[in-house]
């Protein structure tokens, strides 16, 4: 039987990230009643694997696992080409325990310094999967391409958003009004082939 997903149901978000959260919501359009792994105290798993796509299906299938429910996960991060895709997969944990992406912009701007390194091209990735209690996970992915800037500008959006600027725009995620973020970031375009995969 093809799975999907029925407008009106509950999904588990598998996030402890409130922006992300956010996000999430908005790009499911209210169709759906939608909790997260925080609201209701689920574990966060390590994120072991090697790629997107391995972290979101981890994190899917743990949620589902212990809430008993469907459940959907992101696994998204900024790759910078002159740092060889860095931090990529591991985004968050440049930013530390405390989440400080302040610190992790700085980070990535002194070792673009280090190197001497004039080319800013980068790209966010976005992984999302949807897994179902002893059932199957279903995953997708999307990618905006642009540059990062600094220093950091605009304080909407979460994580690496003030430094990055997608292609063909003169305004950092960080700027944006979060509706036009919404239309074209990584994060919507994997959503885009998810709901062609799962929606009617």
């Amino acid at each position: 039987m093809k799975m999907k997903l029925i407008k009106g149901m509950r999904l588990v978000a598998a996030t402890h990230n409130a922006g992300k959260a956010r996000e999430i919501h908005a790009l499911l359009d209210g169709h759906y009643t939608v909790v997260t792994a925080a609201e209701l105290n689920l574990p966060e798993p390590a994120e072991t694997e090697g790629t997107f796509v391995g972290n979101a299906m981890l994190k899917a299938r743990t949620a589902a696992a212990f809430s008993g429910e469907v459940c959907l996960a992101d696994d998204s991060g900024l790759s910078v080409a002159a740092l060889d895709g860095a931090p990529g997969i591991f985004s968050a944990r440049w930013a530390g325990p405390d989440r400080d992406f302040g610190m992790a912009m700085s980070k990535i701007e002194a070792r673009l310094d280090e190197l001497g390194a004039r080319d800013r091209t980068a790209w966010f990735t976005s992984a999302l999967a949807v897994a179902w209690p002893d059932g199957p996970c279903v995953v997708v992915d999307g990618r905006v391409d642009g540059v990062v800037t600094f220093p950091a500008r605009g304080d909407r959006g979460f994580g690496y958003d003030p430094i990055f600027i997608p292609d063909g725009h003169d305004q950092t995620f960080g700027e944006m009004d979060p509706d036009r973020k919404d239309a074209m970031s990584h994060r919507a375009r994997a959503f885009d082939r998810l709901k062609a995969a799962l929606i009617d």
